[in-house]
């Protein structure tokens, strides 16, 4: 669990990191070089879920080796089945990383919603619901490996 108190914004008791796949680890079903590092050492304090529509297929065999829970959902009402999976996780425990219009409930909903612009770029909607835009995903995975980075961007 990764424990991090933000002044004027709250406390974060944070067990579960869950993300998007593609456009978020990967682009064009290609997980993002050096990601798959940053993920297996981010395991030993978080649980990993990864959610996609596997628009590629290629989700499976990219994770392989990476301590984390993928699930692929149905190719229609993804933004609600997204936001249905971190409140069966239990959203005040959960971090979102995302970039599509179908992850922007998950991000709202969630306790720590980041959003990444990468080749794919990032829905507005997206944007609107995140709580942290980040450049790409290695800055979103860095504030969780340095969370005083949480702290200076969040504080009231």
């Amino acid at each position: 669990m990764l424990k991090i108190d933000i002044p004027g914004f709250g406390v974060f008791d944070i067990k579960y990191l869950v993300m998007d796949y593609n456009g978020t680890l990967a682009e064009d079903g290609i997980l993002i070089k050096g990601v798959d590092n940053i993920l297996n050492e981010l395991s030993k304090q978080v649980l990993i879920h990864i959610i996609t529509a596997d628009t590629f297929g290629m989700a499976a065999s990219q994770l392989r080796g990476i301590p984390c829970k993928l699930e692929i959902l149905k190719q229609t009402d993804q933004i609600s089945g997204k936001e249905k999976y971190i409140d069966k996780l239990g959203n005040r425990h959960v971090a979102c990383i995302g970039n599509g219009r179908n992850d922007s409930l998950m991000l709202k909903h969630s306790a720590l919603g980041i959003a990444v612009i990468q080749q794919e770029g990032a829905s507005a909607e997206t944007l609107i619901n995140a709580d942290i835009i980040c450049r790409n995903i290695y800055d979103a995975l860095g504030l969780f490996k340095n969370p005083g980075r949480l702290k200076a961007t969040l504080r009231s």
